[in-house]
């Protein structure tokens, strides 16, 4: 099987670069697949996990958080505001952001930011489910 070469880049790090069989990751159409040999394809990322396949391997999995995928004959690109590989998630540290954002979004009042408040609540949703 040809190997499709991929990067990832955060404001903070080139989080991954190498030759991967699969790349699976959520956009805001819905969860695609990318094989070597795909079509040309630009896409908006949303929240969601990413996993990257390698025969013989065990699954990667991170935890994206936005941003954007670039597939062309060179391979797959994305950059993501921000990106956690699962085994850097803490959970606990995801549950209490998960409790402050339901707390802001039952109690709405003039102070409470709406969007950030449900932005806050994704993030945190997709870091749980990432570790569950």
């Amino acid at each position: 099987m040809a190997k499709l070469s991929l990067k990832i880049i955060t404001p903070e790090r080139h989080m991954f670069e190498g030759e991967v069989d699969m790349v699976i990751m959520r956009t805001t159409s819905g969860d695609v697949g990318i094989l070597h040999g795909h079509q040309p394809l630009v896409t908006v990322l949303d929240y969601g996990v990413l996993t990257i396949k390698n025969e013989g391997d065990e699954d990667k999995k991170a935890a994206v958080l936005g941003g954007f995928a670039e597939v062309n004959e060179k391979g797959m690109s994305i950059l993501t505001d921000a990106a956690e590989w699962s085994e850097e998630i803490d959970v606990v540290r995801a549950q209490k952001a998960k409790e402050r954002a339901e707390a802001r979004l039952k109690n709405i009042d003039s102070n409470v930011d709406v969007m950030r408040a449900e932005l806050a609540l994704k993030r945190a949703l997709v870091r749980i489910g990432l570790k569950g």
